[in-house]
């Protein structure tokens, strides 16, 4: 009997640590793609006022007369959010340890919550184009400076701007939970002991790496030299599945959202279908794929990480730059279309997002298991960094992309 309260008391300790970090993983990962899925609001504040004189009947029209500024939106915020996000992980990865990890959750937490609260004011205050594209974009590089990375929510509302006032209220709410979250996690004994077991055997490597290394003329030279060859070392070990997952995140940012957002639904006819085409088919459509793809590997692993099917998988899925380009997208100048239904889209997402979250998945957990445990943590710093570098490049390719359909 008292085992079983053990036990269940240990679960109930287990569960309450697993809440606080799933929540801090809402914090970090909901705000960015609160922005991507809120580009309707974004773009109709980008409108020419000519545009915006036109009937409501003529949707096809003014998408195909859209202002510049509408135009290159998508990509100049997909570039805003995957720069900052690679150099401050570069940054990140240099200065963690002269920063306090409380101070850099909770200030990151704060920030973020800060650029909601200005963006769910700024939805009331009336702003000309050029000034809101760039206060946008400010925001954007903010967020992703502290952390933002990308999974998605789709809020609903009557008029677009009351939709996107509680859009972003919401997104506060979440930052404000995750604050609270971090606030009363050290207080909870199972995270307590298993964070002073990691502290002593930290303390425990690093007493002996300093009896190894004491009489050293100069220490500090000598301790850099000696990461810098232990991060090759690292490197060479991992670095098919490094490129792999770069590559990955570069295929995928590179059409979307920049492609992929600007389908057009050839059903809709005018109808609602219209207006939730977009949101449901490309933004809602790629996280539920993508979350599926990354739980899937909780009961399934293949290829082995041993396996070249694994890389071969992943440059597979160039294919899906085409076949994008060649989906209803507008405006277009040089491609045909070639597959203007709506099923070939919604086919081909579901298929893409479920490959990125799945192959992703598997490069970054066999990133850390392809080294020593002793070694695991830089190899998983080493893969993080390549994930940012295929973001960014993907960020990058997207102008590329856009600009030959």
């Amino acid at each position: 009997m008292l085992a079983l309260v053990a036990v269940t008391t240990t679960s109930c300790r287990y569960f309450g640590v697993w809440l606080i970090f799933f929540t801090l993983g809402l914090g970090t990962l909901l705000p960015w793609n609160f922005f991507i899925t809120a580009t309707t609001y974004f773009t109709s504040r980008l409108k020419d006022s000519s545009t915006l004189d036109s009937s409501a009947n003529q949707t096809e029209a003014a998408g195909e007369h859209r202002s510049h500024l509408e135009a290159i939106f998508n990509n100049v915020m997909t570039l805003c959010a995957m720069l900052p996000l690679l150099l401050c992980t570069c940054l990140h990865s240099l200065l963690h340890s002269r920063v306090p990890q409380r101070l850099r959750v909770m200030g990151s937490l704060l920030i973020i919550m800060v650029v909601f609260i200005v963006t769910a004011i700024l939805v009331k205050v009336p702003l000309e184009p050029l000034p809101f594209f760039c206060i946008t974009m400010v925001k954007i590089v903010i967020i992703n400076c502290f952390g933002a990375v990308l999974q998605g929510s789709l809020f609903g509302g009557s008029r677009l701007h009351d939709a996107a006032f509680g859009y972003f209220i919401t997104a506060c709410v979440v930052i404000f939970l995750a604050i609270l979250s971090y606030i009363l996690l050290p207080k909870l004994e199972f995270f307590r002991f298993y964070q002073e077991t990691n502290r002593k055997q930290r303390s425990d490597k690093e007493n002996t790496v300093d009896l190894m290394d004491r009489g050293s003329k100069d220490e500090p030279l000598y301790d850099n030299r000696r990461q810098r060859v232990a991060m090759m070392t690292i490197f060479k070990k991992i670095w098919l599945l490094a490129l792999s997952v770069c590559l990955t995140f570069t295929i995928t940012i590179g059409v979307f959202p920049a492609i992929t957002a600007d389908t057009r639904s050839t059903l809709a006819s005018g109808g609602a279908w219209e207006r939730f085409f977009i949101p449901v088919c490309c933004f809602l459509l790629f996280n539920l794929c993508d979350w599926g793809g990354r739980s899937f590997t909780a009961i399934c692993m293949w290829p082995q990480k041993e396996s070249v099917l694994l890389p071969v998988f992943v440059g597979c899925r160039l294919v899906f730059i085409p076949l994008f380009m060649l989906c209803n997208v507008h405006p277009r100048v040089h491609l045909p279309v070639l597959m203007d239904h709506d099923g070939w889209f919604i086919a081909i997402m579901v298929v893409f997002a479920f490959s990125n979250g799945y192959l992703a998945s598997l490069c970054m957990c066999y990133g850390p298991k392809n080294v020593p445990p002793q070694e695991a943590e830089t190899a998983g710093a080493i893969m993080a960094f390549f994930l940012c570098l295929g973001l960014a490049s993907g960020a990058a390719l997207s102008f590329i992309i856009r600009a030959l359909v």
